[in-house]
């Protein structure tokens, strides 16, 4: 069994599809010692790293009401939507659990936007930490942590390579992306509200055709491309040893789906590199990696306490 560490990066729902990445690197023999997570790939590296297996962290999703998912609380900072249902889904499993409390080492990125840094959270509640990585700008509520404002990792590291090589160095890392190869960027479908929104659909289309809410569809749109340019960018300062990316670009970040058409998706992904991934785990390439140097953290360390 070859030892391996992965990163996991952000895409919204899309991020399902990495649940099919894991199952089939633990089949096709590859052990993962460490996770790192941005985003969507913070909640699925989160599941795994306390212990679920990828079959139950797949019937943990598949049992979540997707209509539910995005409930406002009344004390909820500024944004479109809330995470109550996601939230009451995740505390069920991970409840007052602490990164030191997980069966491997795990860590997930967030962006502080008083001080425009990357936070690296590693200690603390898990839930929490997960739930402020995840928090996509203007969509949902970012987390107050102390003096820090917390906001969606994907920011400024989509694809947490670097932290996932401080995590476990010497290792091949593993990089899931959830946005295809730039030639196909031109065929995507812009960004939108999704089908299970809690607005009413003859009310969201008539806010749909306001000035404002066009401007808002620009803006999603420019930050959904600015995005898939940082993740291309720091892979290639980067520089993991295979990149997985599974075909989801039909999806919207937050549409509605059939989490078993995802699965599938990320499953056939991680098909197709098993091969490189197996080159990338014999001798010559360990010694590359050791000639390459120190790994080094990639942002500033956030603890967020524990929960009661």
């Amino acid at each position: 069994m070859s030892d391996i560490v992965i990163a996991l990066g952000g895409g919204g729902i899309k991020g399902i599809s990495h649940i099919g990445v894991l199952s089939r690197l633990e089949k096709a023999g590859f052990r993962i010692r460490a996770i790192a997570g941005t985003s969507a790939g913070s909640i699925v590296g989160a599941l795994y790293a306390a212990g679920l297996l990828p079959d139950q962290i797949a019937n943990l999703i598949c049992g979540v009401d997707q209509t539910k998912l995005f409930g406002r609380k009344p004390n909820d900072g500024p944004s479109l939507l809330g995470v109550t249902g996601l939230t009451d889904a995740l505390s069920e499993i991970l409840g007052t659990k602490t990164f030191e409390e997980l069966s491997i080492p795990f860590a997930c990125t967030a962006v502080d936007l008083h001080t425009s840094q990357e936070i690296i959270l590693n200690s603390g509640s898990v839930l929490d930490s997960i739930l402020a990585s995840s928090a996509f700008p203007g969509i949902f509520p970012p987390r107050s942590v102390g003096k820090a404002l917390l906001v969606d990792g994907a920011v400024l590291d989509p694809v947490p390579v670097a932290l996932a090589r401080w995590l476990h160095p010497g290792l091949p890392v593993v990089a899931v992306c959830l946005s295809p190869q730039p030639e196909k960027w031109a065929h995507l479908t812009p960004p939108s509200i999704p089908a299970n929104s809690p607005i009413p659909k003859p009310i969201f289309e008539q806010i749909s055709k306001l000035r404002i809410a066009q401007s808002f569809q620009i803006f999603s749109q420019s930050m959904d491309i600015i995005s898939r340019q940082m993740a291309e960018l720091r892979m290639q300062s980067e520089n993991p040893d295979v990149i997985i990316r599974p075909d989801v670009e039909k999806y919207g970040l937050l549409d509605y789906v059939n989490p078993e058409e995802l699965i599938l998706e990320g499953d056939l992904a991680a098909c197709k590199i098993i091969p490189a991934l197996q080159k990338s785990t014999r001798f010559v390439a360990k010694i590359a990696r050791t000639l390459a140097g120190e790994a080094r953290l990639p942002g500033k360390k956030l603890e967020i306490p524990k929960r009661e």
